[in-house]
């Protein structure tokens, strides 16, 4: 497993590092068996450390975890135990997932925009009669992965993200899924018309609400 770990205005030494190391490879092979890389990162919040923690367990699978104390070390046990907590939620998912990754189809890639954050008021200015687009301050790629709505899920949570785009395995369409407000998940499945009954929702998603 590579590692690096790195300080943002705050010291980080050979001594924590061995101690992110040993963690996470001890918690790695328990609940995954091994990561391709992992990420330290140690910041200053007021007067607290904060960590925030990155592994990239297989092909298109990261967990990311964080969490605030009072020094580099309890800010780490903490944010590692959050992420040890994910992995073991998805364990055997993420071992049947990972031997079925090595012989399925990649997912197609998509432009990824980065927006300039606008103001509460602010209209950018018009143009021909028409607003004006937010100013793309960066441009990526991201992977459109090939999934079921379950292992979508789980990757929105391991990544600690609020949203989700991808393909639906089972009929080929664009799928959202995302985290509500009330804590619930949501999907959206445009090729799914809302009067069909529970005996066409795909395996593995229940008759209740998100």
């Amino acid at each position: 497993m590579q590692l690096t770990v790195t300080g943002k205005q705050v010291d980080v030494g050979e001594a924590l590092r061995r101690h992110v190391e040993s963690s996470l490879e001890a918690m790695l092979g328990k609940y995954f068996g091994t990561a391709i890389e992992a990420h330290a990162v140690f910041a200053r919040e007021a007067h607290r450390i904060r960590a925030d923690v990155s592994v990239h367990i297989g092909r298109g699978i990261i967990a990311n975890s964080g969490a605030a104390a009072g020094d580099h070390y309890h800010a780490f046990d903490a944010a590692a135990e959050r992420l040890a907590k994910q992995l073991r939620r998805y364990k055997r998912r993420l071992r049947d997932y990972h031997a079925k990754a090595r012989t399925s189809e990649r997912g197609e890639v998509a432009a990824a925009y980065v927006l300039a954050p606008m103001d509460e008021g602010d209209e950018p200015a018009a143009h021909d009669g028409e607003p004006a687009a937010p100013v793309v301050i960066a441009e990526m790629t991201t992977e459109l992965p090939r999934l079921t709505v379950g292992e979508a899920v789980m990757r929105m949570d391991l990544a600690d993200v609020t949203v989700l785009l991808f393909r639906n395995r089972s009929h080929g369409e664009l799928n959202l899924v995302y985290r509500r407000g009330d804590g619930n998940i949501g999907w959206i499945d445009p090729a799914l018309r809302t009067d069909r009954s529970d005996t066409h929702r795909p395996k593995g998603v229940s008759g209740k609400s998100a």
